[in-house]
């Protein structure tokens, strides 16, 4: 994992890490307000012996002291200090308890012995320290005391008087929740690459990165209008999503170069992808550019082209596909530009066979003579075989990946479905993609101007269907002399054929 994984676990997951690590300062902060206060009272002792002498002997008497200090701060929680204590002070407590709150120490090579005492009550804590100081000093002048008589030769002073704290000394809230905020984000860190590791979703351009080489031919952000106004007319011509069918005609444009893909398969691994809104958008796309272009609905399964444009579905492909009527007088022309649309038909019980028939292939041919670009809507790879089948008599394919939908094994089947029929895969499309963040479409644009359009909407009754011919071999030809004219039964005016 480098650089660049690590930031990208972190800008896809940094809700979960942010979550985390205020959870752990909210866990640091309650446990310090819900746990009781303990106040700390704290007394220091001099140890000195009471002997007079030279310099020599007052320090070997003083190295003597140090040795025996270690001795006395041991005692200091023994019940021959603490039940003295416990009997003045009147405390309910035995020995072995009041020892837990108690601790002595002394620093090295000194004569001092520390004593703290901990209470949830910070005048007793002091009262305690204090007792404790006086009865340590009882008891080492009674331990010390010479069997033959006389003083002992050690006596203890108290040098710092016990005092009540002002604060408590736990909980520390600043270290509860510097403790919380670390092992909040450790834990938050680790759930986004444990997460991480274990999602198996396509989620942006890198993902397919990884398992493809096809060029990645544009990138859809996920639009919550798309939903009622999924058609690229229905939006500003400006706008961000506009400008993605844009660059999506532009790349594909580039992706077929030679002009051999004619006709643009669009399809999807799973259903929900968006493949439908992005043939039908690629299509307004490609006639907002001047070229004729014809937009087949051929998903015979769950049919939505028709539906979008608000079109008749009832007449179409089928219908073509079993000679019940010609395809020039199926075809609908839709908006202000050049744009045809072949409705699916009747659904019919046997969608591959037809998809892979010869007559499919025959009509391809015959709408590849008058037009300059087919599009269709095939339907999902994964599900039925009907897009790999129809993939065959097409020129190239667009696949369409949903991101955060589809899962990185399914796209896998997809390209080897593809693969395995010697499908032309033009590129990949990314849709449903974030606006913002690690996995939004890396491409920038400037501000485009809107392209013109008619003062006033032509009436898609006012258009004729361009020329179909076909040879008595029953194969198109182009038409190369006098221009001709094949109209629609819902008007007589008429556009010249392409030549």
């Amino acid at each position: 994992m480098d650089l660049r994984d690590s930031l990208r676990i972190l800008r896809r997951n940094w809700i979960l890490i942010v979550a985390a690590t205020l959870s752990g300062l909210l866990v640091g902060g309650g446990a310090s307000v819900l746990s009781k206060p303990t106040y700390t009272s704290e007394t220091q002792l001099f140890v000195a012996i009471q002997s007079a002498g030279s310099v020599q002997d007052l320090q070997q008497g003083n190295t003597f002291s140090q040795a025996r200090v270690q001795s006395y701060v041991k005692t200091v929680r023994s019940p021959i200090v603490l039940q003295p204590v416990i009997d003045a002070l009147g405390l309910s407590v035995t020995a072995e308890d009041l020892a837990k709150n108690v601790e002595a120490s002394t620093e090295l090579n000194t004569v001092l012995i520390n004593i703290a005492v901990k209470d949830s009550s910070a005048v007793q804590a002091a009262a305690i320290a204090q007792e404790i100081a006086e009865s340590l000093i009882k008891t080492i002048d009674t331990l010390e005391k010479p069997k033959s008589g006389g003083a002992s030769p050690f006596h203890l002073s108290v040098i710092k008087p016990a005092t009540a704290p002002t604060e408590p000394s736990s909980p520390n809230t600043k270290l509860n929740l510097l403790l919380g905020f670390i092992v909040g984000l450790s834990l938050g860190t680790g759930a986004a690459v444990l997460r991480t590791s274990l999602d198996n979703r396509v989620r942006g351009e890198e993902d397919v990165r990884q398992i493809t080489d096809a060029p990645i031919l544009g990138g859809i952000s996920f639009d919550q209008d798309a939903t009622k106004k999924p058609l690229l007319t229905q939006t500003g011509p400006q706008s961000p999503r506009a400008e993605s069918f844009r660059q999506l005609r532009t790349n594909l444009q580039f992706a077929n170069v030679s002009g051999q893909a004619k006709t643009v398969l669009v399809t999807s691994s799973v259903p929900g992808e968006g493949k439908s809104t992005t043939g039908t958008n690629l299509a307004i796309a490609l006639a907002e550019a001047g070229q004729a272009v014809c937009l087949i609905d051929a998903d015979l399964r769950r049919p939505m082209v028709s539906e979008y444009l608000g079109l008749n579905g009832g007449a179409g492909l089928t219908t073509a596909l079993v000679g019940a009527a010609d395809v020039n007088d199926l075809l609908q022309p839709w908006g202000e530009d050049q744009l045809y649309v072949l409705a699916s038909g009747q659904i019919p019980p046997n969608p591959s066979e037809l998809l892979g028939s010869e007559a499919m292939k025959d009509l391809l041919l015959r709408l590849e003579s008058a037009f300059d670009a087919i599009v269709i809507d095939a339907p999902p790879l994964l599900p039925v075989t009907d897009a790999a089948v129809l993939s065959q008599h097409v020129g190239g394919v667009v696949l369409v990946v949903g991101s955060q939908k589809l899962r990185q094994q399914d796209l896998e089947k997809s390209l080897n479905a593809l693969n395995m029929v010697g499908s032309n895969l033009l590129g990949v499309v990314l849709n449903r993609l974030p606006v913002k963040g690690p996995d939004a479409y890396t491409y920038s644009y400037y501000g485009a101007a809107p392209e013109p359009r008619s003062s006033s909407r032509r009436s898609s009754a006012n258009k004729a269907v361009p020329a179909l011919r076909t040879t008595s071999g029953g194969a198109p030809e182009k038409e190369t002399g006098q221009s001709e004219f094949i109209e629609t039964p819902r008007s007589a005016a008429k556009f010249p054929a392409k030549h």
